[in-house]
């Protein structure tokens, strides 16, 4: 590519903002079902300008040069999404094949052919406890026999992001993007999590007794996490028909009407290769913002619509003025998920139960209690996979990604259900996204004592919450995890209202 060809750090932007739409729309099809195939590849090609090195070599020197601030952080993301698209263009091809052999994968069970998303779907409606570790162990198989493949992108991704970055090390990589240290992030974790872990064994005892029955193992498997998530047993009192009006509703009490919000596109059909796992996907922020779920019901159908609205309302409310950069790309992703995880913590208030379902007090406390259940089970699941991902990536220049070391070890003892060691590649996002949960799991925490002591205990319900909310969403993905916690008056690390909250149930 020649010299003349390279773009300034605001053509590059501009540039980039009509790739990330086209890549974005393409990732929806493939994600709902709209689409059999993955044609990534084909739009980085059609890009391919955008990721040369020359190009990189432009932006670094404009961040060089750039006044502290936000031009030189908005430089540092753009030359970070530089790098990041050279790497994808580089895999794109070898990613859609992936994806695309897993979207063709097939299984049977009961004499019917089954895609592996149809199968992981149909694990969390599946009544019969043994058949659903008869499911589980076939869909583990066959995702298993995928890890050869996914093992191989992993090595070339670490190759390409370490020549690029001149940073050998993932954990380093990772811990100057998102600037923290993640050795001291798990090591609070997982003290935060020892806190509450006698709060946590008395609720599993009743919740997989009340959710498994008594034909469950003293380990059940993985394979009923989608059950739990969805509290199968209480689906009743949570069907699929309403929970787009009831969390409609939960929402425009604290100011927010999606009906008239368009530039939010709710995606809520039903179809065979759509993902069952809620997602939102930000292809323009603030002007296209896609909310996309999958109701099987249960209460999980109205904890994953709530979860994505909160990130939907972030990215659909942010500040059009700013530029696109701090509206779309960010260092990670703990920012947004504190405001998708406020709006689901939502569930875990008696009240909302009692509200919208018609509940008892005392009913209302109990589901309650089951949602407070589940957010610790997660929670557990998370702290106990940064722990392993530590060890997997920072042994990963001698092994290669070859052992699955302690994963199923870690996530076994820290939920009570046991975890097969085939799953450690597939069940490994990208980036250390399992840290930006986390990270967010306090802020929302911290965000949710601040909310009571600021607005009160039905902080769920008012509009003065949805006014405070509103001015964190405008400012799009400008601000830290960390800087929201100084805003609201707490350390970044401090985990006491988070330790509360899991204690209290």
């Amino acid at each position: 590519m020649s010299t003349a060809a390279v773009r300034s750090p605001h053509g590059y932007e501009d540039a980039y903002e009509a790739y990330y739409a086209e890549a974005a729309e393409e990732v929806r099809a493939v994600r709902v079902g709209e689409k059999e195939t993955s044609d990534q590849a084909a739009i980085v090609a059609r890009h391919a300008d955008l990721f040369t090195q020359e190009q990189l070599d432009a932006l670094r020197a404009a961040e060089a040069i750039a006044p502290e601030g936000d031009e030189r952080e908005r430089l540092y993301r753009l030359r970070r999404t530089c790098e990041a698209g050279i790497v994808d263009a580089e895999l794109a091809a070898r990613e859609d094949e992936l994806e695309n052999a897993l979207l063709a994968a097939r299984l049977t069970f009961d004499g019917e052919e089954l895609p592996l998303r149809a199968a992981e779907a149909k694990l969390a409606v599946l009544p019969d406890h043994a058949r659903r570790e008869e499911l589980g162990e076939l869909a583990q198989e066959l995702s298993s026999s995928f890890n050869d493949g996914r093992r191989e992108l992993l090595i070339a991704r670490d190759r390409l992001e370490a020549e690029l970055s001149g940073e050998r090390d993932a954990v380093s990589r990772n811990e100057a993007e998102k600037q923290i240290s993640l050795r001291e992030l798990e090591d609070v974790l997982r003290r935060a999590a020892d806190a509450a872990a006698g709060a946590y064994e008395r609720l599993r005892e009743r919740w997989f007794e009340r959710l498994l029955g008594p034909e469950r193992t003293d380990a059940p498997t993985s394979a009923h996490v989608r059950w739990l998530r969805r509290l199968s047993p209480l689906e009743s009192t949570y069907p699929r028909e309403r929970s787009v009006d009831v969390c409609v509703e939960t929402v425009r009490a604290l100011g927010f009407d999606l009906h008239a919000i368009p530039n939010i596109r709710l995606d809520l059909e039903d179809r065979p290769q759509k993902d069952p796992r809620a997602c939102v996907i930000a292809a323009d922020p603030p002007e296209v913002v896609h909310l996309i779920t999958r109701a099987q019901g249960g209460l999980s159908d109205y904890e994953a619509f709530l979860h994505e609205a909160g990130h939907a309302l972030h990215y659909a409310s942010c500040d059009p003025r700013l530029p696109w950069t701090f509206r779309a790309i960010s260092r990670d992703h703990a920012v947004t998920e504190i405001y998708s995880y406020i709006l689901d913590s939502i569930a875990g208030e008696p009240a909302w139960h009692a509200t919208y379902f018609g509940l008892s007090d005392a009913q209302a406390a109990e589901h309650a209690q089951a949602a407070a259940f589940l957010d610790a089970l997660l929670y557990r699941r998370y702290a106990a996979k940064l722990r392993y991902e530590l060890g997997f990536w920072s042994a990963f220049a001698e092994e290669q990604g070859s052992s699955p070391r302690d994963y199923a070890t870690l996530l076994t003892e820290a939920t009570g259900l046991r975890y097969d060691e085939r799953g450690h590649l597939a069940d490994m996002d990208p980036g250390f996204y399992s840290a930006d949960y986390l990270r967010a799991w306090v802020r929302s925490a911290q965000l949710r004592a601040y909310l009571r002591r600021e607005v009160g205990e039905d902080w769920w319900r008012s509009t003065a919450t949805g006014e405070i909310l509103r001015g964190l969403f405008a400012e799009g993905t400008r601000p830290s995890t960390e800087d929201i916690a100084g805003r609201l008056g707490f350390d970044p690390l401090d985990t006491g209202p988070l330790v509360a909250e899991l204690t209290a149930a």
